[in-house]
């Protein structure tokens, strides 16, 4: 018998699967030829991007076929670029929590010191838990905890964590999916939902204001069209069996962000 539980673990497969079911890069540029042309800023490939089947529909223009990466990937990688150019990090002490493969490797070249945590992922510097971080005040220069707040349930506990163990002058990056205009909180973890706990809105920035001295949000339409930035996923037919307490949202075309928060 198939226990509740293994279901969404079958299903996140087959739309692994789906996603990386894709033919070598010139065939799939010569099937995709008609598709509208894009670049990755961050393995400069040039070209169409495909396809992703997730949970909550279907995206068009989501993958860049080369590196893998997503929208809020190209987003979050020209936004930390900017950030960092304005620091100097070779001389820095980073906190990378739930590490993508993506902005290791940069990391990792960047700052003097890089370090990574996470509750449940192998190979990271720190088994640890946001709600309660296992580090003194003031420790890091710079922590980046990119869709992680959204699977947690005292956010409110791990945003303060984050500015605790933030130095003076330091800086947090900690983009969530936007899906709503306001924030809704579930009563447990949507399993179907990847684990989250909650819709976050474009209010969500709001608890951010609250632990931080300066907030600023970067917008999908901050930087070139080329890079494919925007999310392309028809959100009215929402809800679904997946994404039961998400509204209806207008377009098939929305806005992603990337907020930097600033401690001084």
């Amino acid at each position: 018998m198939t226990r509740i539980h293994e279901i969404p673990a079958i299903s996140w497969v087959v739309q692994g699967l789906r996603n990386k079911a894709r033919p070598p890069l010139p065939i799939f540029r010569l099937l995709n030829r008609a598709k509208e042309q894009f670049e990755c800023p961050i393995c400069n490939y040039t070209g169409p991007f495909a396809d992703l089947h997730g949970f909550a529909g279907d995206r068009q223009h989501a993958i860049c076929p080369k590196c893998g990466a997503l929208e809020r990937h190209r987003l979050q990688y020209l936004v930390v670029s900017d950030v960092m150019a304005h620091m100097n990090v070779s001389d820095m002490k980073m906190l990378h929590f739930a590490p993508e493969a993506f902005f290791k490797k940069m990391f990792l070249s960047r700052f003097r010191s890089y370090e990574t945590a996470d509750l449940f992922m192998k190979g990271v510097n720190y088994k640890a838990d946001l709600q309660n971080l296992p580090f003194e005040d003031n420790t890091y220069d710079f922590v980046y905890a990119s869709h992680v707040l959204e699977h947690i349930a005292d956010d409110t506990k791990a945003i303060q964590e984050i500015s605790r163990v933030l130095k003076p002058n330091g800086v947090a990056i900690l983009p969530v999916p936007i899906v709503c205009e306001k924030t809704i909180e579930y009563a447990s973890a949507n399993p179907l939902e990847a684990g989250h706990v909650r819709a976050p809105g474009v209010d969500y920035f709001e608890k951010y204001r609250a632990c931080f001295d300066k907030v600023q949000v970067c917008a999908s339409d901050y930087f070139p069209e080329k890079y494919q930035l925007f999310i392309y996923e028809d959100r009215t037919v929402w809800p679904t069996k997946e994404c039961p307490l998400r509204p209806p949202m207008k377009g098939k075309r929305h806005s992603d962000f990337v907020p930097v928060c600033f401690k001084h």
